[in-house]
Order: C-alpha cells, then structure tokens, then sequence
C-alpha cells in the first residue's frame, strides 16, 4: 500500500470493521512494516482490554505487538513524544477525547493508525469511532466472514452476556453476522 511511502506530513487512517474481521491484525501488519522501515512507532491500547494480554495488542490468530495500555486518550499526547506513527487499538473504548489526540499527533506530522468496531452489538455506531472516521484522510473497512450464511459480516452480534454495551470477549460471546442474518438474528 502506498502510505507506507508518505512522510511529509501527517494523516489519520482507521480500520474498522466487525469482530473476527481482521481489524487487529492489520494495525499489526502496518506497524510491524513502520518498525521494518526504521520509523519510531508507539502503540496504545485501552486497560481494559485484557483479553490475551496487558501489554500487547494481539489479534485473535495470535499475531502480537507490543503496546502500552493507557486509561485516557489524553495519556497517548504525553507518552508519544518523538515518534513518527502512533498505533490505537480497540479505538471505540476510549473517550471522545481520542479524536482530538489523533488530529493534534496527524498536525504534528505523525501517521496514526487507529483500529476499531464501527458498530457496537446492537448494531449502532460505537463510541469516537464516527467522528475517527469522518477526520481520517484513510478508511479501511474490513469483513469477517457470517458464520450463518457465508457472506460477508458486517456486525458483531452477542450470544451471550449481559446488555451492558462494552462487554469484553471472543468466540464465546459473539458471532459475526452479515446484515440478513443479523437482522433475523436481533429479532429473535
């Protein structure tokens, strides 16, 4: 992809997408080619994403990087001092904060790279992320495959859990649905 190539001035990309689609471990992928390229990278996870690990960002096929986990978006300012690309992941659990953070670190010449859910379970737009991808000159939407129907998935439904809106967990807790089967899936 040709942003790798870009350096003269900052930019904000998002990848989004529904669990199971990828999302993780394409920040992975483009920050482990900055790392590659010899670029100053800093990465930053929400604390409570504890799933497989406090201090690395690690995708569901167990590819890893190694990141810091901060309470508050306004932490990333203060820790990502002298770096080139900054690296978010699970964007949708910080607070609305993060969209101004990742607009003052693209002014101040850095690539950052957020990933993110689009949707919560319910099907709406979750958290900063609308605004994340209404700044971002980069969008990726990636798709999980429906584990219905086989067409792409879009939404990340819950089989299990409580109606809390952030309930952390993996296969055990949701599925990937595309919109037909997602729509039959929440009226049942």
């Amino acid at each position: 992809m040709f942003l790798e190539n870009v350096q003269s001035h900052g930019f904000i990309e998002v990848i989004c997408g529904s669990m199971f689609s990828g999302k993780t471990e394409e920040l992975i992928r483009r920050l482990k080619r900055a790392k590659i390229a010899n670029q100053k990278v800093e990465i930053f996870k929400p604390c409570v994403d504890i799933r497989y690990s406090e201090e690395e960002v690690v995708s569901h096929d167990s590819h890893s990087i190694h990141s810091t986990p901060i309470e508050s978006s306004g932490s990333i300012l203060l820790l990502a001092q002298d770096v080139e690309v900054v690296g978010i992941d699970e964007a949708q659990f910080f607070d609305d904060g993060i969209v101004d953070v990742c607009g003052t670190l693209a002014d101040n010449g850095v690539r950052v790279i957020v990933a993110g859910l689009d949707m919560d379970y319910l099907g709406n737009p979750f958290g900063p992320m609308p605004a994340l991808l209404a700044k971002a000159e980069y969008v990726t939407k990636v798709h999980a495959i429906c584990v219905k129907c086989g067409d792409l998935a879009q939404h990340s439904h819950r089989i299990s859990g409580g109606r809390k809106l952030v309930e952390l967990g993996e296969l055990d807790a949701y599925e990937p649905l595309c919109r037909k089967c997602f729509n039959v899936a929440i009226k049942s």
